[in-house]
């Protein structure tokens, strides 16, 4: 029986990918080192600390993965506090608050720090809908590496076969069938190059996926 939903973050609930890509940009200027498109789209999903230390392997800059982080995140902070537009990603809030009203336990699970997760959170009041928070960025592992879908099924309260993870990215959605997970690829207009083909479920809409919608599907 379904029981618990653990959501992403970015590209599932906010679409502040866009955010993320110029302020990695803007640190890729400061430090001078061009990325490709094609290499940034490998590491989506990543935490920063682990693409960081990536690009340094793959660039051999002279700074430390966590200079590189501080760095990011200096301009991340600028640009999310001044984008007025920023919101919610189209339907998501509904979808939170059908699956808060039948019960069900969510949890978040994200790549991002915990300080930009209780950033969004704050920003939108989703605090009270949520279980507990776990960023990837506090972990030894990243995407797709399974510890942070193994660690958020624990926060459930759950067995994984009792949770459901909503991602978008491909990275994420192969790290929750590793963690022996349900996964639900969202296939948006935001996220871009991803690959949904091990997802159990891809969508294109939330709607498709209210509780009892999503109880058909799974039978349970």
């Amino acid at each position: 029986m379904l029981k618990a939903i653990i959501f992403d973050m970015d590209g599932v609930i906010v679409d502040s990918e866009p955010l993320h890509h110029r302020a990695y940009y803007a640190m890729f200027d400061e430090i001078d080192i061009s990325v490709s498109a094609e290499l940034y789209g490998s590491l989506t999903g990543k935490s920063t600390i682990n693409l960081c230390k990536q690009l340094k392997n793959h660039f051999g800059v002279s700074q430390e993965p966590e200079e590189l982080v501080s760095i990011k995140r200096k301009h991340y902070d600028i640009i999310f506090e001044n984008d007025k537009n920023f919101d919610l990603i189209k339907g998501v809030r509904t979808l939170i608050q059908n699956y808060y009203d039948h019960g069900l336990t969510l949890v978040l699970a994200s790549s991002s720090s915990m300080s930009s997760i209780n950033r969004v959170f704050k920003r939108f009041d989703l605090d009270r809908y949520f279980k507990a928070k776990i960023s990837g960025a506090d972990l030894e592992a990243s995407k797709p590496h399974p510890e942070i879908f193994i660690k958020a099924a624990k926060a459930t309260g759950f067995k994984p076969e009792e949770c459901m993870v909503i991602e978008d990215a491909t990275n994420g959605i192969e790290a929750a069938k590793s963690a022996g997970i349900f996964c639900v690829g969202f296939d948006s207009e935001h996220t871009k190059n991803q690959d949904y083909s091990n997802a159990d479920l891809v969508i294109s809409d939330f709607e498709s996926i209210h509780f009892n919608g999503i109880k058909y599907v799974l039978g349970k």
